[in-house]
């Protein structure tokens, strides 16, 4: 009889400690689409991406062009906690901008993408 509500006590326990959680991230700041419409291919300096945009979050160099990216990551997450066995499932988006600079320091090309919009919590593991 002690074993038995010994066995009852431990599975009300075990039963009443799961847990769940949701999580939620981001990296970077939001990309203003009217700074983005505002850069014109040809015509706009560095200077004036800057002014625009700010600092970029990455420099890089590419055919001995300078290309800026802008990017902001969006992060979530939704967790079953159970004693033993855990599920999780991460779901992340960017939005990012690429800023092609010609030799003479003016725009050659821009490169945007705005995936984060909508983007929902998935608390299943498995599959969609």
């Amino acid at each position: 009889m002690k074993v038995s509500r010994c066995i009852l006590g431990l599975f009300l326990i075990a039963f009443l400690s799961q847990a769940c959680a949701f999580s939620r991230g981001t990296l970077g700041d939001e990309i203003n689409a009217d700074a983005i419409a505002a850069i014109k291919k040809g015509a706009t300096t560095q200077a004036e991406v800057l002014h625009l945009l700010g600092a970029p979050d990455r420099l890089m160099q590419l055919n001995g062009r300078d290309v800026f990216q802008y990017y902001r990551y969006d992060a979530k997450a939704g967790s079953l906690l159970l004693i033993i066995l855990n599920f999780s499932r991460l779901s992340m988006k960017s939005d990012d901008l690429f800023v092609i600079l010609s030799k003479d320091g003016l725009v050659e090309d821009v490169i945007s993408s705005k995936r984060t919009d909508g983007m929902k919590f998935r608390f299943w593991p498995f599959g969609q």
